[in-house]
């Protein structure tokens, strides 16, 4: 029932900049760490940033001075800001939470969004 749709993606030239969303929906009761990660043809998945309720993140060291997380959490929503775009950046973003659906004593899970392509031409 809960889904994580993201937006954002697309194509844009070295040193250019894009915003990824994800909104989480569903019968959702609270979300804790969300995060954005990303994975590139032949490469395993990887950490780009998490970030937690209350606002500690962490980053990669190859994004550090790049991107910045934010989330609200009124919107259930974590934003991904990425600036300075290099063609190492390319891949698919994945957004991630941790979830618990219905009720306090409702499950925790973790969520995957369908992710979105980005691609930074050189």
């Amino acid at each position: 029932q809960v889904q994580l749709v993201e937006s954002g993606g697309g194509l844009v030239q070295t040193g250019g900049s894009l915003r990824l969303s994800c909104a989480a929906s569903g019968s959702i009761f609270s979300i804790n760490t969300m995060g954005w990660y990303r994975q590139a043809p032949g490469k395993q998945r990887e950490l780009v940033v998490t970030i937690t309720r209350g606002g500690n993140t962490n980053y990669a060291d190859s994004v550090k001075g790049r991107f910045t997380i934010s989330r609200d959490n009124a919107k259930n929503t974590v934003y991904l800001q990425m600036n300075s775009l290099k063609p190492e950046d390319t891949a698919v973003y994945y957004c991630n939470a941790d979830i618990k659906r219905d009720s306090l004593w409702g499950p925790t899970s973790n969520y995957w969004g369908q992710g979105t392509q980005v691609t930074v031409s050189s």
